[in-house]
């Protein structure tokens, strides 16, 4: 469809929702397995692209040269360029973090980096996070970026699919969640400083593939992670707690066994809600704008397996109730994200994959 790049309206008027009217825009197409989008001061997008590439979507369109000097990175699987956030002074420093994949088939990792996005470029470019020890599966890297109010940065990372057991141990990266100074150095509060036999990044433990994290505008630290076969989950992190996986889980294995036949365990943290069968979370947002009214402190979790974007309606921490959206793309949906004005943007996980924007279908 790249052929298609300056059709801008998509038409698929929608319904009503229990919010309101909407109707879905298409601004881009013809991207690469999109996986992230960054929105910048001057109106501008950024979006990564899986396969390796950061294209910047200018004045609605899609500009056809890529960012230039990204590093190398390993591509496959599910591995490649991931998330990508602004640094909270960008305005001042023009720096951004980038996760992506490093090494080789047989030995590869998730991987932070920081640089200057100078015109159409990055410069100083410094790894300020590489996951120990290397896998050789090309599977759940997590690689979602987030910063708390206090500017450290957090980092999803996943336990490799064949190295869940991992995910118990406070001796490796698998299956944690990682909070960092921005430079790279670790913060003196982190729940693990000066613990024996575990490393002092580590912020939360006991996850499978976190693809999905928020800092809420009332400083809470969501994440949502992928389940085998259901119990992907939805948790409140709290520093130092463990998550279960795979000591507890509500899902089954692949291969129809039981992955654990517990679903708690003292230490063990329960999931705020879990879904089974599983609906795939990947992208994750916090609605705060106010073009849709009804939407406001709702969370919107995107999903691949359902080809849905989940509203959740929140009430003191909980879940009240959801809302299944945008099922009418048929498209598994990588990402999800407000913009400051108000809008919400999708990204579809696709070879040809597409930007969309959602907006009141009455203005």
């Amino acid at each position: 469809m790249k052929h298609l790049l300056k059709v801008f309206l998509l038409c698929l008027l929608l319904g009503t929702a229990s919010a309101g009217e909407y109707k879905i825009e298409l601004v881009a197409d013809g991207l690469s397995y999109p996986w992230a989008i960054a929105f910048l001061p001057d109106g501008d997008m950024l979006v990564t692209e899986r396969s390796g590439q950061l294209r910047r979507i200018s004045n609605g369109k899609l500009q056809q040269q890529a960012i230039g000097n990204l590093p190398d990175m390993f591509v496959g699987g599910q591995g490649g360029l991931m998330d990508i956030i602004l640094d909270p002074d960008f305005a001042l420093n023009q720096r951004l973090y980038i996760s992506l994949s490093t090494g080789t088939k047989s030995a590869n990792s998730t991987r932070v980096i920081s640089a200057r996005l100078i015109e159409n470029t990055l410069k100083d470019i410094n790894i300020i996070f590489t996951a120990s020890t290397s896998k050789d599966t090309p599977h759940h890297f997590g690689g979602r970026l987030a910063f708390l109010p206090d500017q450290t940065l957090l980092i999803t990372v996943g336990e490799g699919f064949d190295y869940r057991e991992k995910a118990q141990s406070l001796d490796n990266h698998f299956g944690k969640l990682i909070r960092i100074n921005k430079d790279g150095t670790i913060p003196s509060d982190n729940p693990f400083i000066g613990r024996e036999g575990a490393l002092p990044e580590i912020w939360s433990y006991g996850h499978r593939n976190p693809q999905g994290l928020l800092v809420s505008a009332d400083g809470t630290v969501w994440l949502h992670e992928h389940g085998p076969r259901g119990g992907d989950e939805l948790n409140i992190i709290e520093p130092g707690n463990n998550y279960g996986w795979p000591a507890i889980s509500f899902g089954m294995d692949y291969s129809g066994a039981y992955v654990t036949p517990y679903t708690e365990a003292p230490g063990m943290q329960q999931p705020v809600i879990h879904w089974t069968p599983s609906i795939a979370p990947s992208g994750f947002c916090e609605y705060t704008g106010a073009v849709f009214e009804n939407w406001k402190g709702n969370l919107f979790v995107a999903t691949l397996a359902e080809k849905s974007v989940r509203r959740l309606v929140m009430q003191g921490g909980k879940v009240a109730s959801q809302e299944i959206l945008f099922t009418e793309l048929d498209q598994r949906i990588r990402e999800v994200r407000a913009s400051a004005d108000g809008y919400l943007y999708l990204l579809t996980d696709s070879e040809d994959g597409q930007l969309l924007r959602v907006s009141p279908s009455v203005n």
